[in-house]
């Protein structure tokens, strides 16, 4: 069985671990042994040899601890890698896929980069990108309500290059045309559709329930992530999100007692009292 982590059709296998250690160990003082990822990720046709690749990335850029016991090798969250999963769990929980806010205003980012940081200004663009913004007009970035900037303008060390400013919309311009200028809606309100259109059924072809609950929140992590969160009252009337969101939360509620027995079988946890390994 080949899954949508390996045909590009869906997440890739980094997300999917993403999601995988958000459920099974944050908030938990644990390490997971590597032999259990590979056993979870077999089961949604993820192979061996992707499973160990993105684990050793992921330890050697700092997001992963390694730990042994034994001949075993086991990996935990840093820090860094928790506060990432932890503002997943809040976007799924939390904020949830609809804003309801009447007029939270808008946060602006301007920026200009000489060429000879070419390299800055694309990974700006990409971090504006993911955290909510859309492009307005040349090197004017817009996102609804009060976004933090300030970590990712340190991140880049671009201080003294970004300016970043709140503030309300004024006639002739209204906040329905800063949406329709700088947000491509229809494909976002594609993504919502295609997770319906996979999930209604309610059990794809994964084989347990805790690999359809690693699948669930994957896709769904994959739709929330890249949508802006736009205010409901300046997109369409029939915008896809409130039923996707529904529909996840009750596979959430369906798979969750199946998945938690079958996690606590398959997946062999260590303290993380324990030294990492060297």
């Amino acid at each position: 069985m080949t899954s949508s982590a390996e045909t590009g059709s869906g997440p890739r296998p980094k997300s999917v671990m993403l999601t995988f250690l958000g459920i099974h160990l944050l908030d938990r003082a644990s390490a997971i042994y590597s032999g259990s990822v590979i056993d979870v990720f077999g089961r949604v046709g993820v192979s061996e040899e992707a499973v160990r690749s993105t684990l050793t990335r992921m330890a050697g850029s700092g997001l992963l601890t390694r730990h042994r016991h034994g001949r075993k090798v086991y990996f935990g969250l840093s820090e860094r890698l928790a506060t990432v999963l932890e503002d997943g769990r809040r976007r799924i929980w939390e904020t949830g896929a609809v804003n309801r806010s009447e007029d939270g205003g808008w946060t602006l980012v301007g920026f200009s980069l000489p060429d000879t940081r070419r390299g800055d200004r694309h990974d700006l663009r990409r971090q504006l990108t993911w955290a909510g913004f859309g492009l307005l007009q040349n090197g004017l970035w817009v996102a609804p309500g009060v976004r933090d900037v300030a970590a990712i303008v340190e991140q880049l060390g671009l201080d003294g290059h970004v300016t970043v400013f709140t503030a309300h919309p004024a006639k002739p311009t209204e906040a329905a045309e800063l949406v329709r200028k700088a947000f491509d809606t229809a494909t976002i309100a594609s993504r919502y559709h295609d997770f319906m259109d996979k999930w209604d059924g309610g059990k794809p072809a994964f084989p347990d329930d805790l690999t359809r609950q690693l699948m669930l929140h994957s896709d769904w992590l994959h739709v929330v992530r890249r949508d802006p969160h736009l205010p409901a009252g300046h997109l369409p009337r029939d915008w896809p999100a409130i039923e996707a969101e529904t529909l996840f939360r009750k596979l959430d509620a369906d798979f969750r007692e199946g998945a938690d027995r079958l996690a606590a079988e398959t997946l062999e946890l260590l303290p993380t009292a324990a030294q990492p390994a060297g």
